[in-house]
């Protein structure tokens, strides 16, 4: 099918990534490219928001130097919105999109993302109007349906696993029990990458619980006491999803979101209760020696932290966007973009998926990448996945130890 020329509008939503702005410039310079088919190139400020409120960026105007420059600076330059659209926004979104001669839509975001992009473009096709709606993937949670994996994933994943090798330093050096909460609402992708830590064998984290498995807090504190006792000191994983027997909470949360995800990651909340119930067992079964127990919760520092960013991460961001506009010169009208994965030597190659397959449902972990007890990863099959995302760690060696 033909494309109709006319306005192309891009914007962002969700969380924030380290790349998601290299998807950015990836539309941008790719549509500004081809002037004959996008007339004007504009930036929806904070999302939907922006084109409900007309509130957009031209991007004619700006600096080709200084794109580069916001391509390679984490966060959301446009801004990001959590809103899904109703029936009344799309027919709003439509009389602007009319008003604007919008022909092309690209959103540039997670599952909840493609959901919208979903929506707006089934409207549109009700309402006959011509609308490419193409969704750009971006989630450090790594948990979008049909694609390997997704832009945001690899640099987080290289956050984590250098938070997890600096604190296990830490713990090593002073002995006691470390819990670390990762982000991870419904899948341990970013979770599992804390077994890039381990150098050495006595490496933490010792111990990584994901979504995937359901929780128990009397197993979790025998667990901690096992290694605690065996090596006198505990690293642990937990991923902020973690849930019991039929998804039931671990502690109480009621603030949603217009997508209905309950808020997790805005509190140290579950991370304290851990260690509290870590404390509580430790004293009654060892109560003649006195326990550290700390709790920590990465939160938002893992989306956007500066100089902590995968290359081959900010690469495919980039590659992500530029397929996204190659999709709608050659044709298509709804798609989300995808990367098919490629071993030895690791490249990935875009392909386009229907909407549907990626809206609102996430892809969890592979339960055969956790080990049988559920509070491990296991190794052979998670690392070899993460290593080429994240790319190079710092090197960290160890004293002889000759006395």
């Amino acid at each position: 099918m033909a494309f109709t020329p006319g306005t192309a509008v891009v914007g962002q939503s969700g969380g924030p990534t380290a790349v998601i702005n290299q998807t950015l410039v990836g539309v941008v310079k790719a549509c500004l490219l081809r002037p004959e088919l996008f007339t004007r190139v504009l930036g929806a400020v904070h999302g939907i928001n922006g084109i409900l409120k007309n509130e957009f960026v031209d991007f004619a105007l700006e600096d080709p130097a200084n794109l580069e420059a916001v391509a390679a600076t984490p966060s959301s330059a446009l801004k990001s919105v959590r809103r899904k659209a109703s029936k009344e926004d799309c027919e709003q979104i439509f009389a602007r999109f009319r008003e604007l001669n919008v022909r092309a839509f690209f959103y540039i975001g997670g599952n909840d993302t493609a959901e919208t992009a979903h929506i707006i473009d089934e409207m549109a096709r009700a309402a006959g109007y011509d609308l490419a709606c193409v969704h750009c993937p971006k989630t450090i949670d790594n948990d979008l349906r049909v694609t390997d994996h997704c832009p945001g994933y690899g640099s987080a994943a290289k956050f984590v696993a250098q938070a997890f090798i600096g604190d296990n330093l830490d713990n090593r050096s002073l002995a006691g029990i470390k819990i670390n909460v990762v982000m991870g609402r419904n899948a341990g992708w970013l979770t599992a990458a804390s077994a890039l830590a381990r150098i050495y064998p006595d490496d933490g984290p010792h111990l990584i619980y994901c979504p995937e498995v359901d929780f128990a807090l009397d197993a979790f504190c025998r667990d901690v006491e096992a290694v605690y006792r065996r090596l006198g000191r505990c690293v642990v994983a937990v991923s902020e999803g973690i849930h019991g027997p039929g998804g039931a909470e671990i502690i109480a949360l009621s603030e949603v979101d217009s997508h209905g995800n309950k808020q997790l990651s805005g509190s140290g909340a579950l991370g304290d209760y851990l260690a509290e119930a870590v404390r509580r067992h430790l004293a009654r079964v060892m109560p003649d020696k006195k326990h550290r127990v700390r709790a920590d919760t990465f939160g938002y520092l893992q989306r956007c932290f500066p100089g902590v960013v995968s290359e081959t991460d900010a690469r495919e961001a980039r590659l992500a966007g530029v397929a996204a506009v190659e999709a709608v010169v050659r044709g298509e009208r709804s798609c989300s973009i995808a990367f098919q994965r490629f071993d030895d030597p690791y490249r990935v190659a875009c392909f386009t998926t229907p909407l549907a397959s990626v809206a609102k449902e996430t892809k969890p972990l592979p339960r055969s990448w956790i080990n049988e007890a559920g509070n491990d990863i296991v190794p052979e099959r998670v690392l070899p996945y993460l290593r080429p995302l994240v790319g190079e760690l710092p090197r960290i060696a160890r004293l002889a130890g000759i006395r």
